[in-house]
């Protein structure tokens, strides 16, 4: 798949449709053994294997299973750090316990989203993860990723840049959505590695 020129929103919005469209065939089955796969590719990373904390998201609906991989890490005495979405799409970060401690929480009447019910760290908290996990819906040969649209994790991005933290930027995908070429803006960020659940793809050298 190629998608090559001028990037615009046109772009993104019909090729975000074409990957959610493959992902909503899955079925039930699919996506528990994808999320078990996933888990024990990622848990591989010598990235994951060396962090304290890692900023990471409970996946939601189709999205690549995260939920084995979260109880993974906190087992391992890993600072597991999940976004909670604030009135401005920004991101504030909580910290994941177990479980029990994940609230569902409904926001415009449709969009579910489990997140941390505990003390709100403060959007600034992800800048002292070692490791971020980032949802996605593809990414492409340079490590630009394609996300959904609402902007939460360019901010994310953003608050690392400004603050030169250079965390390990991993994102979790499914083998289809590694791609030639995804449209990408000049403030877009790459990340360093792709994790899916038959292997991992890394782009580039990291900086720090």
């Amino acid at each position: 798949m190629s998608h090559i020129g001028r990037p615009n929103e046109s772009d993104k919005r019909s090729l975000r449709r074409e990957f959610l469209a493959v992902r909503n065939r899955l079925t039930a089955d699919d996506l528990r053994e994808t999320s078990v796969a996933l888990a024990g590719r990622a848990l591989g990373l010598p990235e994951l294997a060396g962090a304290g904390t890692v900023a990471a998201y409970v996946s939601v609906g189709s999205e690549p299973g995260t939920r084995a991989l979260l109880d993974e890490l906190h087992a391992r005495g890993v600072r597991v750090l999940l976004p909670v979405l604030l009135p401005d799409n920004d991101v504030d970060w909580g910290r994941y316990e177990g479980e029990s401690s994940l609230g569902r929480v409904r926001y415009g009447g449709r969009m579910v989203l489990f997140e941390p019910v505990g003390e709100r760290l403060g959007p600034d908290a992800v800048t002292t993860a070692d490791a971020v996990l980032l949802p996605g819906l593809a990414v492409d040969a340079r490590g630009m990723r394609l996300g959904r649209g609402g902007g939460s994790y360019d901010r994310v991005l953003a608050r690392l840049e400004r603050a030169r933290a250079h965390p390990a930027l991993v994102v979790l995908l499914y083998d289809s959505e590694v791609v030639e070429r995804v449209p990408a803006e000049p403030h877009d960020r790459p990340v360093h590695a792709a994790v899916t659940p038959s292997g991992v793809r890394r782009f580039g050298q990291r900086s720090d």
